[in-house]
């Protein structure tokens, strides 16, 4: 966790290298949209102009959540370990993305119940699923602190190997219970607020974790100042992981990209923790979950694609991709104002 204090804000002096660039390609000035200003923010985090994003790796972060024991979800805990071993094994829905956008994908049991055996699974577990955050805190402060510590470790290791941009995910049955109370927590809101249907949940079970999570977090009564105390309280080790990802981004300059509503909370965690890290993350989709756009909201983040997504995985993450790929290919083009002999169009006030 000293590693936090390395964050700094990025040099905002190569964002505008690139915005000139940009602006030097044959089109209305801006007419890229957001997805321009991304291709800066990547520029200014990779600290070049030429902007490569070429090495790519989701990491899907695997844990269970004792308040699954509340009948919170549809499915039991035994389905995390099942749908972990199938994305170690390449069968599952992110799998089949990241074929399709050539990227690598990197699965971490931080936290899963049951034991899974898969050889391309990262071993890395804090404990075997968080305590019920009904009955009381989800972990300790010091495994938040080490979950946390395993995210920045993969993004250390990640950059050593030579990835250019990471893709967040989770796979944890009740995981956005948790993401509900601490996103309650962190916004300041109550749970009807900020809690969806998950996976898919009838009118009463959608009302049932409702009370749960108000209840849980009338019970714990974290500090809203406090990340790590959200964290241990009524987090879990998925989200403790993913803003370590997050804050990893930002000490060892790589860009991360924001999947759905629990990659959402744990970013805003990091943000907490250290708000420069908001110049390191890329805001993929606006989740459909409720809190999703109100957690970017908080970090002053615009997401690109709105879509109604909600699989989860890292799966709206990752198609952010091709929207990148195509942004770059635009503004690596040589079709220049100054190669057709055409001025340059200017910015009218």
């Amino acid at each position: 966790m000293e590693r936090i204090k390395l964050i700094n804000p990025t040099d905002k002096k190569f964002a505008v290298i690139s915005r000139e660039k940009w602006n030097s390609v044959a089109k209305p000035l801006g007419s890229f949209g957001e997805l321009e200003k991304m291709i800066e923010k990547i520029s200014a985090v990779q600290e070049s102009e030429n902007v490569d994003i070429s090495k790519r790796t989701a990491v899907i972060m695997c844990a269970d959540n004792g308040v699954a024991a509340e009948k919170i979800s549809q499915s039991g805990q035994e389905v995390t370990a099942l749908c972990a071993a199938a994305i170690a094994g390449g069968r599952s829905n992110i799998n089949a993305l990241a074929r399709q956008f050539n990227a690598d994908v990197a699965v971490v049991d931080i936290g899963i119940k049951n034991e899974v055996s898969c050889k391309n699974l990262v071993m890395k577990n804090i404990m075997h699923g968080t305590e019920n955050i009904l009955h009381g805190a989800a972990m300790s402060e010091n495994q938040a602190k080490n979950a946390v510590s395993v995210g920045i470790d993969m993004v250390k290791q990640l950059k050593e190997n030579g990835k250019n941009i990471i893709i967040t995910g989770e796979m944890g049955i009740g995981n956005t219970t948790a993401a509900a109370a601490v996103s309650s927590v962190i916004l300041g809101v109550d749970a009807e607020t900020v809690t969806g249907r998950g996976a898919g949940l009838t009118d009463d079970g959608l009302k049932r974790k409702i009370e749960v999570v108000n209840a849980a977090v009338r019970k714990n009564s974290p500090d809203r100042s406090s990340p790590i105390d959200i964290l241990a309280k009524v987090g879990g080790l998925d989200i403790a992981g993913m803003t370590g990802l997050f804050l990893g981004g930002a000490i060892y300059h790589v860009p991360i990209v924001i999947d759905g509503v629990i990659s959402a909370v744990s970013a805003a965690l990091a943000f907490m923790l250290s708000p420069a890290c908001a110049d390191y993350m890329l805001p993929s989709h606006v989740s459909e979950e409720p809190a999703g756009k109100m957690l970017l909201d908080f970090m002053g983040l615009k997401a690109v694609i709105n879509a109604g997504l909600r699989l989860g995985e890292g799966t709206g993450g990752m198609l952010l991709l091709p929207l990148l790929d195509g942004a770059v290919s635009i503004y690596n083009n040589s079709h220049s104002f100054e190669e057709l002999g055409i001025e340059r169009y200017k910015k009218l006030s």
